[in-house]
């Protein structure tokens, strides 16, 4: 059993003000596998202020010698990459191969892409006479989830770090563990006292604590939609700046080729990693009516090729992280029943010889239409709506018909006619067949949040800008 009961302010472990604990779900054994203790206003307030006495020196520290911290973190990271595995599968449910590969990976490629940008990034803009300043904004508030939970960590720690900021982090306390892990690897790598500061909490307590703190300069927040707009309202009183990455139903149009049967397969395969808990997964495919039975056959047996619960098997899928995700999947698979929408893999309840666990089958939705729930609302799991459209003007339209645009995909032999495509699409980031790049901008239009994540773009989020007029002769 794992035992967190202290917060990380100014340097040290220090419990909380108000002793309170919060037990921890193994998704995996449904069982309680640890505790945490949970904060509240006056921690967040200790913190803060830590963070603020910490702004005066770090905001003003050299690229040279917050270079030399990414570094020292990058090595304790790689020391402790086996615990941060270990803590994810146990926190939310990740298959050991995914936790100890891309669960681990990514959070050391956003430190790797924060250290290259920050070796060029200029903070300094010479425009005629004046100079444009980027300084950072200040004290920031990062509250994370639990799906990609070192991931999001560390595409809000490193960038901030990296332009100057100080800050809190509040982990989701749903997956907890891994934030508890990073905030020891943040300590062993000698991180300045007050720079980084770490309380667990829930949103009503902590998270609103953050975000309505009057000397919080900046709110970072992923998460669903519904809970980044309190987000924003707690901070609209401030006038703080608030970046928020928040939900998708991220369309994936298949162009009718030759590559058409593995395109669609390939969907498949991209909508099931990490049990279908990512909001840019490509839930809604769009394929051409004329060969929509075909696409329904390759999807078939792509879904009934997806292992669930198989620790032994790499490509296998896990649990979903919670009995509250469960029943959430489990009511929205069944309310695509109702509304007509046909059940051509998977369908309600667990897999067969899976009767622990909050495991999911991998389900595959036909004649499914855009105005329906499951091809309007975010299901986050392992869930996949097939559409079809007439012509590829039809599908843009219903590709664009969504409430969210955090990604879009276009799966297509013809690289000029995918790359038409991804230029209509209204998203964030646009994929064609599948490509994935950490030094792309990561963000959302529309209701998906607004802001940009991942490299140097990331940087932006963290800065403000300052117009010096006259800094050189006229």
């Amino acid at each position: 059993m794992r035992e967190y009961l202290k917060f990380y302010i100014d340097g040290k472990w220090v419990d909380p003000v108000e002793p309170k604990t919060l037990d921890v779900d193994n998704p995996t054994t449904e069982q309680v596998s640890g505790k945490i203790a949970i904060g509240g206003a006056a921690d967040v307030d200790n913190a803060v202020k830590a963070a603020r006495k910490a702004f005066a020196t770090w905001s003003v520290s050299s690229r040279e010698e917050r270079l030399d911290l990414l570094q020292a973190i990058l090595a304790e990271y790689q020391k402790r990459s086996a615990d941060l595995a270990e803590a994810v599968s146990e926190e939310m449910g990740a298959p050991p191969s995914l936790a100890s590969g891309v669960q681990v990976y990514l959070g050391m490629g956003h430190l790797s892409g924060a250290i290259d940008a920050l070796k060029n990034y200029e903070f300094e803009v010479p425009r005629g006479a004046a100079m444009i300043f980027k300084e950072p904004i200040g004290v920031c508030g990062l509250i994370t989830p639990w799906n990609w939970p070192i991931n999001q960590i560390a595409c809000k720690v490193f960038p901030a770090l990296a332009t100057g900021c100080t800050m809190v982090l509040k982990p989701s306390e749903v997956a907890p563990y891994s934030g508890q892990i990073f905030t020891e690897v943040m300590d062993a790598a000698g991180t300045p006292a007050g720079v980084y500061n770490m309380v667990f909490g829930e949103g009503p307590g902590v998270g609103a604590a953050l975000s309505s703190h009057p000397d919080i300069d900046m709110v970072s927040f992923t998460g669903s939609t519904r809970a980044g707009i309190d987000v924003a309202r707690n901070a609209a009183a401030t006038v703080k700046r608030v970046t928020q990455e928040l939900g998708g139903k991220s369309p994936n149009i298949v162009l009718d080729d030759d590559n058409f049967a593995a395109n669609v397969a390939a969907g498949v395969a991209a909508m099931m990693p990490n049990s279908g808990q990512s909001c840019n997964a490509p839930s809604r495919m769009l394929v051409p009516k004329s060969r929509k039975d075909e696409a329904i056959a390759a999807a078939k047996a792509a879904a009934e090729q997806v292992k669930v619960g198989d620790l032994e098997d790499k490509t296998a899928i896990g649990p979903v992280a919670s009995k509250a995700q469960f029943d959430k999947i489990q009511g929205l698979i069944q309310k695509g029943i109702e509304e007509g929408a046909t059940v051509v893999a998977g369908g309600p309840g667990r897999p067969e010889g899976l009767e622990t666990g909050y495991y999911v089958r991998p389900t595959v939705f036909a004649d499914v239409t855009n105005d329906m729930t499951i091809a309007r609302e975010e299901i986050f799991g392992p869930v996949l709506c097939i559409l079809d459209y007439e012509d590829l003007d039809q599908a843009i339209e219903i590709a664009n018909d969504t409430d969210y645009g955090l990604a879009g995909y276009v799966s297509a032999a013809d690289l000029d006619a995918a790359r038409a495509v991804a230029r209509r699409i209204r998203a964030g980031q646009v994929a064609i067949n599948h490509a994935f790049d950490l030094n792309t901008p990561f963000g959302g239009y529309k209701r998906s949040g607004n802001g940009r994540e991942w490299s140097e773009y990331g940087f932006d989020e963290y800065l403000e800008i300052k117009g010096t007029l006259g800094y050189s002769p006229a």
